[in-house]
């Protein structure tokens, strides 16, 4: 039997080196991707065998081994490859949509969201303690520029304060809506076009607007009733009555979603 068939003449064969070490590499890549993209733990550790056998072969001269080893890890790479390629796809297409995404986000700057959501919370406990009418919508990725023309632009910082007093009865702002965009209040007095569904129970003016914004962006809007001071989420056509000792998880994940 020949031992170390890489070794010509007492050296070393080039051609043997830049095998083993191009097969090494190819290896080395191919065990990386599936071990930490694709999550194929059966296909690394047939794949380490295959790859072993042919190395010990290689060592050892075991030509027809070797010859076999290599066609299997030629074959048993494709078959992978194939098998995971609706995956791959997958992850290629996440990389590129976040990118997308990214790049279509404007700029809102350092935002302390707990702080934020801290101030959201209070605002609607004392709108709803003091039955005071309300609607506030928060934008997400859809931008609502054009929608909030027909409003007053005030480009304010949020504060409890500034909502309620925007919303205090008699005010002139305080008809309609406040579309919040981060952290800043971008306009008040926002009308929307009530939603034309046929609605079950009894809806004031104030719902069947969030009804409406709720159908046509992926915002999410606050509902305070001022007959009953009940608070009401709206996102995605629906509107959900929420607790008020529940409404910071329930608003946290609708803000939150895709």
């Amino acid at each position: 039997m020949k031992y170390f068939a890489f070794l010509v003449d007492g050296g070393f064969d080039p051609l043997y080196i830049t095998d083993i070490a191009v097969t090494c590499v190819i290896a080395a890549l191919t065990i990386a991707f599936f071990l930490y993209r694709l999550r194929r733990k059966f296909a690394v550790i047939t794949y380490l065998v295959i790859f072993a056998l042919y190395l010990t072969s290689l060592f050892l001269g075991l030509n027809y081994v070797k010859d076999i080893s290599h066609i299997l890890l030629i074959v048993f790479s494709l078959l992978c490859v194939f098998e995971n390629a609706l995956e791959f796809r997958k992850l290629v297409g996440n990389f590129s949509s976040e990118r997308h995404k990214d790049k279509g986000k404007k700029p809102t700057g350092n935002i302390d969201r707990k702080e934020l959501y801290r101030k959201i919370d209070e605002a609607v406990r004392l709108l709803s303690k003091s039955k005071t009418g309300a609607l506030l919508t928060f934008e997400k990725e859809q931008n609502m520029s054009e929608i909030m023309k027909n409003g007053t632009i005030i480009n304010a910082p949020f504060s409890v304060e500034l909502v309620q007093t925007i919303f205090f009865p008699g005010t002139r702002l305080h008809d309609g809506a406040c579309v919040i965009r981060g952290d800043t209040i971008v306009a008040a007095s926002v009308y929307y076009t009530p939603t034309t569904r046929a609605l079950t129970g009894k809806y004031g003016s104030r719902h069947r607007a969030a009804f409406g914004i709720s159908e046509v962006t992926d915002s999410v809007t606050i509902v305070v009733s001022e007959e009953t001071g009940r608070v009401s989420l709206a996102y995605m056509g629906k509107l959900t009555p929420v607790l008020l000792d529940e409404f910071l998880n329930e608003f946290v994940d609708l803000m939150n979603k895709d």
